[in-house]
């Protein structure tokens, strides 16, 4: 049980803007750590089609405990100059991209951000290399006060290399950049985190996710989806959205016999999404990138798979992760929780691929030929309400449009994991408007989080969302 000293950080975490910390219409500030692994070159052709969504603010070569220069196999180090390859593909298509949405950056932009960080061993953080400046210079940068997301597709050390550097360089800044920057780590890939980032900076309280639920997006996929979501990763969709007839950077995705290969490190930009589900305000909050739980200081990781497993003290890497635990399991009481593991992440991952799927299109297509996303506005209706137990309300998503004109559907729901009333589920509605009746077991502080999913008629059907969270009052 928590105490209830956590409790109240996490509340104050999350009501008094320590996370909320940007408009639904800023983007955020993002900067890509890769270590340029086959998975990570798929994800990166996702995340050229998806950077409209985010201010670049880095892209950058590092190492892991995968792939390191010296490395030899499997574990050898692709050429740096894979980022530069991908994004002069993503200039062949950006002036198509251009024409669904203006806010698409530049080719040369990109490559003014892309920089060689650590990636001379596993783990190194000694040298100070371009990508590790870049990080120190973004997050010193007083100009621009909004938060830095900062992924690790591969190992900390370069995030490592940076911190190190404000601390050698600015040690009196330590707090303040602390309080800017955001960590998204895909497991922890080499042992800088807990050799130098947790002891110097986990008590400023970094806003840090450390994620194991990726895996249902890496390379054991076939294994562990579901039947109904597995059929957008197989051959058959792959083809037909993504790999034929969508242009070079489509071209050049990596994949298994025309299947869905990997994309491990996609829940992490997939976070920084701004789609409605407001997930960046908490990470309890559950969005395309995944749902966590609050775990120490600021570290928020996955959610407990069953009572009987333990969570990591030290490290969370492929070594111990639940994810390779589960991977093999056949036992149906097994998979079930297996299933659920992961259900944070795969039960969006419909909408993901159909998103996609649609920025493929705009590679190749004018903006008539395409479909673009439903644009989801509340009326009459806040984003957070506060009421009494019994207390009657109306939620009406009457202000929402679609830009190409597209029939819409309307799907109200309980995000029950999401919310800490631990009553029974409220029932939801398919209409634009919904009456909800605050359940009278409700107590003080519940919080109830109520979903509108909005999917058009467009092919592929696109779907936004937004987020309405009931806070019980006495």
């Amino acid at each position: 049980m928590m105490k209830t000293s956590h409790i109240l950080f996490i509340l104050i975490f999350c009501v008094t803007g320590a996370t909320r910390i940007f408009s639904q219409n800023t983007k955020p500030r993002v900067i890509v750590t890769t270590d340029g692994e086959a998975d990570d070159r798929a994800s990166m052709v996702r995340f050229l089609l998806t950077s409209n969504e985010f201010d670049v603010e880095g892209i950058i070569n590092s190492s892991s405990q995968f792939h390191w220069v010296g490395g030899t196999g499997w574990n050898a180090f692709h050429p740096v100059s894979w980022v530069k390859d991908y994004i002069d593909l993503y200039a062949r298509v950006y002036d198509n991209l251009k024409l669904h949405d203006p806010d698409y950056p530049s080719p040369d932009y990109l490559l003014s951000k892309w920089k060689v960080g650590n990636i001379n061993g596993i783990g190194e953080d000694d040298i100070r290399t371009e990508g590790a400046e870049l990080i120190a210079q973004v997050v010193l940068d007083d100009s621009d006060s909004r938060p830095v997301w900062v992924q690790a597709w591969g190992g900390c050390n370069t995030i490592s290399r940076a911190l190190k550097i404000i601390q050698e360089d600015h040690p009196e800044r330590m707090k303040d950049v602390a309080g800017k920057l955001r960590l998204f780590l895909i497991w922890e890939q080499d042992g800088t985190y807990q050799d130098y980032i947790r002891p110097n900076w986990e008590k400023y309280n970094i806003p840090t996710i450390i994620s194991d639920q990726f895996d249902c997006m890496a390379y054991i996929w076939p294994k562990v989806l579901p039947e109904e979501v597995r059929t957008y990763f197989e051959a058959d969709w792959m083809r037909k959205h993504i790999l034929n007839g969508h242009g070079p950077l489509c071209d050049a995705y990596e994949n298994n016999n025309e299947a869905f290969n990997a994309e491990g490190d996609t829940p992490s930009f997939l976070y920084n999404i701004s789609n409605g589900l407001r997930c960046m305000e908490s990470p309890g909050w559950g969005g395309w990138g995944g749902r966590y739980v609050w775990v120490r200081n600021n570290v928020w990781m996955d959610p407990l798979p069953d009572s009987t497993y333990k969570r990591p003290t030290g490290r969370w890497f492929i070594d111990n992760s639940w994810s390779k635990k589960m991977e093999n399991d056949t036992a149906k009481v097994e998979m079930d929780i297996r299933t659920n593991y992961f259900k944070p992440i795969w039960r969006w991952l419909d909408d993901v691929q159909n998103d996609f799927a649609a920025r493929a299109e705009w590679c190749v297509r004018d903006y008539t030929s395409a479909n673009h996303h439903p644009v989801v506005r509340l009326k009459n209706t806040p984003l957070s309400i506060k009421a009494k137990a019994g207390s009657k309300l109306k939620l009406d998503a009457g202000k929402t449009y679609d830009p190409d004109g597209d029939v819409l559907s309307f799907k109200w729901w309980n995000y029950i994991e999401a919310g800490t009333y631990s009553g029974k589920a409220i029932s939801g509605s398919g209409k634009t408007k919904f009456k909800i009746t605050v359940p009278d077991d409700a107590r003080p502080g519940d919080t109830i989080h109520m979903i509108c999913e909005v999917t058009d008629s467009g092919k592929p059907p696109l779907t936004r969302y937004v987020r309405v969270i009931i806070t019980v009052i006495p």
